[in-house]
């Protein structure tokens, strides 16, 4: 009787060990992210409340607004290429995101008006402003509503409604999960380690696969994105509003931008960034357009590709003027 009773004795202490592991790991990972944001970004009082901004590098400045479950650690992550080609990187998060507020009026609209107060609070009359997926809403909109404070847009897999449908489309069961992780930050760094491959795919719209075929630094990249939604209770704003402007019908008149403009993605790319790049080009004048066959939604295997790209766009166009 002894030993049978010590069976489920002992299994229930393992259970409670791996349980207490877990908590004590979930906790770590939370103090890590903390870590990892704190005193790298300051903030400043705009007419919408906190605005966080990040500042690094040295030479011209250069904006790069982040997308979807990012702040302004991703706008650094995303930059970090053109950074080490002579760029001062300016990185604000948006509204909804980390130490950034969330005003009643969140739109791509209100939110490039307020990008405004902080290049006039930074010094910078006028720069190349960058925007990537969700971001490129808000880009897209500075250029248009402030051309005397933009000297080039880029646009990087632009996730904007130009077909009156939701360019992302995800199965009942992806919605769940979304919904699941989304909601938690318990649920996002469980799966994130169990399943770090069916996320980079659902979340980062990026085929894992392609992990085996690109550079260490590019892996370890692509990991580091996905680590960056983390802490998602931080950004629970930032994301619903988002889904809201990436899913309605684009109000923007790209026919209306005077900037040099340069639109990149990624053919594979599962928000299908590559279709509506295309279109953007087709109603945007003279925009310059280069779409890779692979990379997905975080351009992987293309980070050195995507900064030539933009920082011989930027120069040549600055020679030509």
């Amino acid at each position: 009787m002894t030993t049978r009773r010590s069976v489920p004795l002992g299994l229930s202490g393992v259970a409670l060990a791996a349980a207490g592991f877990t908590a004590g790991a979930f906790r770590e990972a939370r103090r890590q992210a903390g870590s990892r944001l704190f005193g790298q970004a300051s903030v400043i009082d705009s007419s919408a409340g906190a605005l966080e901004c990040a500042v690094a590098g040295n030479g011209p400045p250069l904006m790069m607004i982040h997308g979807t479950g990012g702040g302004f650690d991703r706008g650094l992550l995303f930059a970090a290429k053109l950074r080490e080609r002579g760029f001062r990187i300016i990185a604000p998060s948006r509204f909804g995101y980390l130490g950034s507020a969330f005003p009643d009026d969140a739109s791509p609209m209100h939110q490039a008006d307020v990008l405004v107060e902080l290049l006039d609070h930074l010094g910078i009359e006028r720069l190349p402003v960058l925007g990537g997926s969700a971001g490129a809403l808000s880009a897209a909109e500075f250029a248009l509503r402030h051309p005397d404070r933009c000297s080039h847009l880029g646009l990087l897999v632009p996730a904007a409604n130009l077909m009156n449908r939701d360019p992302v489309e995800f199965t009942t069961m992806q919605r769940l999960a979304v919904g699941a992780v989304l909601g938690s930050d318990f649920a996002f760094w469980a799966l994130s380690r169990m399943a770090p491959g069916q996320m980079i795919r659902t979340l980062l719209a990026t085929d894992p696969a392609l992990l085996d075929s690109v550079s260490a630094d590019e892996r370890q990249r692509a990991h580091v994105i996905l680590d960056q939604i983390f802490p998602i209770s931080r950004k629970i704003d930032g994301l619903r509003t988002d889904g809201f402007w990436a899913s309605t019908p684009s109000p923007t008149a790209y026919d209306r931008i005077s900037v040099p403009t340069i639109i990149l993605s990624c053919e594979d790319d599962v928000f299908g960034t590559a279709a509506t790049a295309r279109r953007l080009a087709e109603r945007t004048p003279g925009a310059a357009l280069t779409v890779f066959p692979t990379g997905g939604h975080i351009w992987l295997g293309h980070d050195d590709d995507m900064a030539d790209l933009i920082a011989s766009f930027i120069r040549q166009t600055v020679q030509d003027n």
